[in-house]
């Protein structure tokens, strides 16, 4: 009887390797293309891969058109089989106005986000006391919490000016404020 179940973890050892030695075809590469196709491989010039796996993740096809209007260094380029007119802007913008309005928004956005921090910053530094905050009674029976509690709102305080900082380079970045022209009233 064990000779019978070691004959057969013996057989389905064996086909297991085969199965495993089958499915390992050679892997060829092309650039950033693989192939396991020896004749195309071989017709295109591709380079033999030694030992490892490869694994290709698919990505999204990119229409040429789309790919040429996305990026600014490939619309100088022409894809191929698309005319380019000279005379003719190729990615007009009709939705400046638009754009504006998302540039305001964000600008409110930031200031609104500015001003809370500035508050929070300003509450620390009070909380902070110049590094002297008023102890509480549990603080004054045990100075390594007082300790910890300086520690925090100096973090804290490093954290919020950082904040701002951010918050004033974003802003920096947004286009300039233009004031819309006000409608007299009727």
């Amino acid at each position: 009887m064990k000779k019978n179940l070691y004959i057969i973890a013996v057989f389905v050892a064996i086909a297991a390797c085969s199965v495993v030695a089958m499915a390992q075809d050679m892997i060829y590469r092309c650039g950033n293309e693989y192939l396991n196709d020896a004749g195309t491989a071989l017709a295109r010039g591709c380079k033999v891969l030694e030992g490892g796996n490869v694994t290709v993740v698919p990505g999204t096809h990119v229409n040429p058109l789309e790919k040429a209007v996305a990026s600014p260094a490939a619309a100088s380029v022409p894809a191929r089989g698309v005319r380019r007119s000279a005379g003719v802007n190729s990615n007009p913008n009709p939705d400046a106005a638009a754009q504006r309005a998302r540039d305001s928004d964000a600008r409110s956005i930031l200031l609104t986000e500015l001003k809370t921090a500035e508050g929070r910053l300003a509450d620390q530094q009070k909380q902070y006391n110049h590094g002297e905050p008023e102890k509480s009674e549990l603080e004054t029976r045990n100075s390594q919490r007082y300790q910890d509690r300086v520690n925090e709102l100096r973090d804290g305080i490093n954290r919020y000016m950082g904040d701002i900082a951010g918050l004033k380079r974003e802003l920096a970045r947004l286009p300039a404020a233009v004031s819309m022209p006000t409608q007299p009233a009727q």
